[in-house]
C-alpha cells in the first residue's frame, strides 16, 4: 500500500508542471503574436542595415554585411511565415466550432417550424367548427391561436437571423481560408529560396577564401566577374510563358520601351520579369481546368471567368494554354495557379490593363478603350499576356501604379506590392522578395551599361 502511494505521489509530481504549464487558448494567442512581432522587429532590423550599406560604396565589407543580413532575413522570414499559418489555423478552427455550434440550432428551429406547419395544415385541414369544438371553450381556441402565430412569426425570425449568422460565420471561414492558402504559398515560396540561402553561404565563403579578406583583391574579383559586352550580346535572358530565352540585348530593348512609355527603371522591369520566372520555373505549368473539376488550377469565381474571356477575346484554346500550377501540399492545394506569360499576371490583374472588364451582368467582355496596353502600343487589336511586348508593358504599369520611383526604397516597396498586394508589402516576412527583386536590379543596370558602351 506504502508503495502504491509513494508511486501515486511521483507521478503526480511528475504531472503537476505540465498540467500548470498548459496554456489557455488566450495565452497561446498572446504568445504567438508576441512571436510574430519579435521576428518582425528582428527583420526590420536587418532591412534597415541593408538599406544603410546599400548607400555606401562597393567594398568587401559592405557587401558581406548585406549578405550576412540577407540570409538572416530570409531565415527569419521563413519563422515569421510560420507562426502566422498557425495563427490561422486557430481562427479557422474557432469559426469552424461556431459553424457546428450553429447548423445544431438551426437543426432544433427547423424541427419546431416543421411541427408548427404540420399544426397549420391541421387547422387548414379542419373546420372551423371542428377545431373550436375540440376545445373546451372559446377562450382556448383564441389563446392557442394566438400563441401558435406569436411562436411562428418569432421562429420565422429567429431562423432568418440563424441563417445570416451562419452565411457570415461561412464568408469569414472562407476568407480566412483563403488567407491561409496564400501564407501556404509564401511560405512555401520562401523555402524554395533556401538552396538561394546556400547559395549565399557560397558566395559569402568564396569571397572571402579569394580575397583573403583584402579590398583590392575584392575589387580584382569584382572586374573580372563582369560580363564583356560581346557575352551580353551573346546572352539569353529566360522568360517564363512567353518563348523562353530571348537575346539580351532584345530583352533590354523592350525593357528601355517599356521605361519611355511608363517611367519605370527599365533594370526594374527585367529584375521583376527575372524574378517572377526563377519563381514560376519553380512552381511548373498546368493547362487550364474548370472550377468543377477534382484539382481546379484558378481561382474559381476570380480568376477563371476572366481566362474565358481572354482566350475567346484572343482565339486560343484555354484548355491547352500552359499557365501557373497551383501549389500542392500532402496531396491538397494550398494556394491557387492561373499566372500567364512572363509578367505572370494572374488573369483578374491582367484585365486591369489588357482591357477585359464586366459587362454589369457578371460576364467578362473586351473593352478597347479599357485596354491601356493596346492604346501605348498604337495596337488594333487586343492586349496579349502571352506576348513579350505586352508583358513588358503591363509589368512596367503595374510597377507604375505600385509607386516606383527610381529610389532604392520606392523601387523595393513596389516590387513588395507587385508580389503581396498593397498590404503584404508591409509584412516584414515578405522582404526577401524586395531585396532579390533589388540585387537582380543592381546587377542588370550594370548589364544595361556594358551592353551600351
Amino acid at each position: 500500500m506504502q508503495k502504491s502511494l509513494t508511486g501515486f505521489l511521483m507521478f503526480t509530481l511528475l504531472l503537476s508542471p505540465f498540467v500548470v504549464s498548459a496554456e489557455t487558448e488566450s495565452e497561446r494567442r498572446t504568445r504567438l503574436e508576441t512571436e510574430l512581432q519579435n521576428v518582425e522587429r528582428q527583420i526590420l532590423t536587418q532591412q534597415r542595415l541593408v538599406e544603410d550599406k546599400q548607400l555606401e560604396r562597393q567594398s568587401l565589407e559592405r557587401d558581406i554585411t548585406i549578405i550576412e543580413s540577407e540570409i538572416k532575413k530570409a531565415q527569419l522570414g521563413i519563422q515569421a511565415r510560420s507562426v502566422a499559418i498557425i495563427q490561422l489555423s486557430d481562427q479557422i478552427g474557432e469559426k469552424e466550432v461556431v459553424l457546428d455550434i450553429l447548423a445544431e440550432r438551426l437543426k432544433k428551429h427547423q424541427d419546431s417550424l416543421a411541427d408548427l406547419v404540420r399544426k397549420s395544415a391541421f387547422l387548414e385541414d379542419h373546420s372551423l367548427v371542428e377545431v373550436v369544438l375540440s376545445r373546451e371553450n372559446f377562450s382556448d381556441f383564441f389563446t392557442d391561436v394566438a400563441t401558435f402565430r406569436s411562436i411562428k412569426d418569432s421562429l420565422n425570425e429567429s431562423l432568418s437571423a440563424l441563417h445570416q449568422i451562419r452565411k457570415d460565420t461561412i464568408d469569414q471561414k472562407d476568407e480566412l481560408s483563403t488567407k491561409q492558402q496564400t501564407e501556404a504559398e509564401m511560405k512555401y515560396i520562401q523555402e524554395l529560396q533556401k538552396a538561394d540561402i546556400e547559395a549565399k553561404e557560397q558566395q559569402k565563403s568564396q569571397i572571402l577564401s579569394v580575397t583573403r579578406g583584402e579590398e583590392a583583391e575584392y575589387q580584382a574579383l569584382l572586374d573580372s566577374q563582369r560580363k564583356s559586352a560581346t557575352q551580353l550580346r551573346n546572352a539569353l535572358f529566360q522568360l517564363l510563358g512567353g518563348g523562353g530565352g530571348i537575346p539580351f540585348p532584345e530583352a533590354v530593348r523592350l525593357a528601355q520601351y517599356a521605361s519611355q512609355v511608363t517611367g519605370v527603371d527599365d533594370a526594374l522591369i527585367l529584375a521583376i520579369l527575372e524574378q517572377e520566372t526563377n519563381i514560376g520555373s519553380n512552381l511548373g505549368s498546368c493547362t487550364f481546368t474548370d472550377s468543377s473539376s477534382d484539382r481546379p488550377v484558378m481561382h474559381p469565381t476570380r480568376d477563371e471567368p476572366v481566362f474565358l474571356a481572354i482566350a475567346e477575346i484572343l482565339g486560343f484554346d484555354p484548355y491547352t494554354r500552359t499557365v501557373s500550377c497551383p501549389l500542392i501540399r500532402n496531396g491538397s492545394r494550398v494556394g491557387w495557379g492561373g499566372a500567364m506569360g512572363p509578367s505572370q499576371f494572374i488573369p483578374s490583374t491582367w484585365a486591369m490593363y489588357g482591357g477585359i472588364v464586366n459587362d454589369g451582368g457578371g460576364k467578362f467582355v473586351y473593352d478597347k478603350n479599357s485596354d491601356v496596353i493596346r492604346v501605348i502600343n498604337g495596337n488594333s487589336g487586343p492586349a496579349n499576356p502571352f506576348n513579350n511586348q505586352d508583358a513588358f508593358i503591363a509589368t512596367a504599369l503595374l510597377m507604375r501604379d505600385n509607386g516606383a520611383n527610381g529610389s532604392y526604397s520606392g523601387d523595393r516597396t513596389a516590387a513588395l506590392r507587385y508580389y503581396a498586394g498593397w498590404g503584404g508589402a508591409n509584412n516584414p516576412a515578405n522582404s526577401f522578395y524586395g531585396d532579390q527583386v533589388m540585387n537582380r536590379k543592381s546587377r542588370l543596370a550594370q548589364e544595361i551599361g556594358i551592353l551600351g558602351q
